[in-house]
């Protein structure tokens, strides 16, 4: 099971992901608030990458070479800001895994051949998960939070049971259910993520 010591460069890496429309952003924003400087964000690779001008494009072999480079700079974001800051927790905004959700369904070979690595090495690199269930599982409307979200509603819920399945696998999953309390959602998912930093790094 990994754990604070793990082999990623003896980091504590949490990963908070879900579906789109989560509030996952927000949570690990507030966190990092009421942490200081004892946590550092690692900011979602896809937002990034789309809003800079990268093309989001509907055909399959466009979507695998966009899910490539979103992958290769989400690792590289991470191993940055632990160089940086070697004696925070890194909380990580989606992790490596995300991408295999968003990998076209069309015979092409998996995303983690792809990318040269497996499902289980790169659950290995975070110590838990922290996932928040979308408000599209709710039949809420997801728009309005992220500029570059372009997804149905349908589409929300399709990726949040994808991403689930994916990151359910790992030994420290923590679900933040959806709410029709925003509020009480976000609350909720303060106090998991607290509760984790205690367990994985108890003098943060």
């Amino acid at each position: 099971m990994p754990h604070a010591e793990s082999p990623h460069n003896g980091r504590c890496r949490i990963v908070v992901t879900g579906g789109p429309g989560g509030g996952k952003t927000t949570a690990a924003d507030l966190f990092r608030r009421e942490l200081g400087e004892r946590v550092v964000i690692v900011p979602e690779a896809a937002t990034l990458l789309f809003a800079g001008g990268f093309p989001r494009a509907a055909e399959p072999a466009a979507q695998r070479s966009a899910q490539r480079a979103i992958f290769h700079v989400q690792r590289n974001l991470e191993d940055v800001q632990s160089a940086r800051f070697p004696d925070r927790i890194l909380l990580c905004d989606r992790g490596t895994i995300d991408g295999a959700a968003y990998w076209p369904n069309d015979h092409s070979p998996s995303f983690f051949e792809a990318v040269g690595t497996t499902h289980d090495d790169e659950l290995d690199r975070y110590d838990a998960v922290l996932f928040f269930e979308s408000a599209a599982v709710g039949g809420i409307s997801i728009e309005g939070g992220n500029p570059v979200r372009n997804e149905s509603l349908a589409r929300a819920v399709e990726l949040d049971a994808t991403l689930r399945a994916l990151w359910s696998k790992h030994p420290r999953f923590v679900l933040v259910p959806h709410d029709v309390s925003f509020m009480k959602k976000i609350v909720h998912g303060l106090e998991a993520l607290e509760a984790l930093v205690r367990e994985l790094h108890p003098e943060a």
